[in-house]
């Protein structure tokens, strides 16, 4: 008589247990696709923390995770699936995209009860490849892993790094490149391209499938409102509005702000050319493909609320019966997240330099320290470090130092002082404030740099963890770390990125 099989063979989970919502929405919204294999995967950077915060088994992804991570072996219970959505490119509408390198494995409820997906990037050609094959190189993979990570550490919404892998292959581009997979992990990757994938097409059923999956999934709070569409478009403006306020505060540029590029979800998604400013000027750009400064660092609000705009173009069927009344609504929701920003962004700001309270001057308050910052070629994540120093000790001169002319903000630092005066906090309180919102280290572009440069020459990924460990606590000092926190030297600078495809 056969046995049988013991009750920890027979109930065994999955290591990674699989809920795949998306994939169970009709097929017009993605393609079936299973990652291409590669020749000999190796485990660059497994995400430990990531993977328990997930509910994943840590040991079987550790024994397993070259093989999972670069697609060459599927888990039970993933259905890979590469998406369907459009987007405006630099203001251009292309009614087709979708995934052309990153393969969606499947979703997982994480111990929060939060569903989040778990995506291959870089795991070879789909449907919506456009003749591209379907890879990554070593470097944006890198990249997407310490950006990501660091910007979670910053405590701004994001997409998540849970894996690198090299593909033991190679991948050309302008040259030949050592190729590489990033596990991405997101509460999803729908976009606003994604409705307009269906807006494009008039396939007004699947925009209302779509919007119903978003709302249930992203903000069920809404579900039952007189006008649940119009809500849902209010809501992500909320989102993207306390999202973009936050790039600023602690000086990134996104880079590429494609409607395909912008979640739903409120989470920041896609570093590619991304970077982060050393000396302050609004006009920053760093991107080798935004010839004109579309994404600029002082832009980027404003392209906010044009993407908006475009996703209340898509949902205006759903709104009202009436496109004329439809219109109106979807137009007081736009106009209203300039508000929405301007409120986030001040609010930021007034903790950055030290403000509990409101006052009217502020906004000019903060505007003249910018218009400083701009003129001295002040580093923008050194000063306002140095200021949060400043409120417990008088010593004005690591502050000033960071300006050209160290003289050129002492009536600055006369009318913040004033302004303090009026403020209700304790002196210990307000410097533990500042600390807390002026991070003293942010992935500067000469060490991301130093760190791929290391690892596509040499192999050498020493420099690569070492920027992950310093970033993962920002807002600390480090004293171990010191030379992260300054910004390059002249000869270190770099002043292009570039996309990863």
């Amino acid at each position: 008589m056969s046995s049988l099989p013991s009750e920890t063979a027979a109930f065994q989970a999955p290591p990674v247990p699989f809920d795949n919502s998306y994939a169970r929405l009709p097929q017009q919204f993605f393609a079936d696709q299973a990652p291409t294999a590669v020749a000999a995967p190796r485990l660059i950077k497994f995400n430990e923390a990531l993977a328990r915060e997930l509910g994943l088994d840590v040991a079987a992804l550790e024994r397993d995770g070259a093989a999972i991570f670069s697609g060459n072996q599927l888990l039970p219970g993933s259905q890979p699936i590469a998406m369907a959505y459009a987007g405006h490119q630099f203001g251009n509408f292309v009614p087709q995209l979708g995934d052309g390198r990153a393969i969606l494995l499947g979703e997982v409820k994480d111990r929060n009860g939060r569903r989040r997906d778990i995506q291959l990037k870089g795991a070879g050609p789909t449907p919506f490849s456009r003749r591209g094959d379907g890879r990554a190189a070593l470097g944006p993979v890198l990249r997407e892993y310490i950006v990501s990570e660091a910007m979670h550490a910053l405590g701004i919404p994001t997409t998540r790094a849970l894996a690198a892998v090299s593909t033991g292959e190679p991948v050309y581009r302008e040259t030949v490149l050592p190729g590489a997979i990033v596990t991405r992990v997101a509460a999803s990757h729908i976009r606003v391209g994604t409705f307009q994938f269906f807006a494009a097409r008039g396939d007004t059923d699947s925009l209302r499938i779509l919007a119903d999956h978003v709302i249930a999934r992203h903000y069920p709070e809404i579900r039952d409102r007189v006008n649940p569409y119009l809500a849902l478009l209010e809501a992500v403006a909320e989102r993207q509005a306390a999202l973009i306020a936050r790039w600023l505060h602690v000086g990134f540029i996104h880079g590429v702000m494609n409607t395909d590029n912008m979640t739903v979800s409120g989470e920041t998604i896609d570093f590619g050319p991304c970077a982060f400013m050393d000396a302050y000027d609004p006009a920053t750009v760093f991107s080798s493909i935004d010839r004109n400064g579309r994404y600029a660092y002082a832009n980027q609000p404003a392209i906010g609320q044009w993407n908006l705009a475009r996703l209340g173009e898509t949902l205006i069927p759903l709104i009202d019966p009436s496109a004329d009344t439809a219109i109106g609504l979807a137009n007081t929701v736009i106009k209203a997240y300039g508000e929405r920003f301007q409120a986030h962004w001040l609010a930021g700001m007034r903790t950055k330099i030290g403000l509990a309270n409101e006052e009217d001057g502020d906004l000019e308050l903060i505007q003249s320290l910018l218009a400083i910052m701009q003129q001295q070629s002040a580093d923008f994540t050194l000063a306002f470090r140095r200021l949060a120093s400043l409120v417990a000790d008088d010593d004005v001169t690591d502050f000033a130092a960071t300006f050209e002319d160290p003289h050129s903000v002492t009536p600055w630092l006369d009318r913040w002082r004033e302004r303090l005066e009026r403020d209700p906090r304790t002196t210990a309180a307000r410097a533990q404030a500042m600390r807390k919102a002026n991070p003293a280290f942010i992935p500067r572009n000469h060490r991301i740099e130093q760190a791929i440069q290391a690892a596509v020459e040499d192999e050498d990924f020493s420099l690569f963890e070492a920027l992950l460990e310093v970033l993962s606590k920002p807002y600390e000092d480090q004293p171990a770390f010191a030379p992260y926190a300054e910004p390059p030297l002249p000869a270190e600078r770099v002043l292009q990125t570039f996309c990863g495809t």
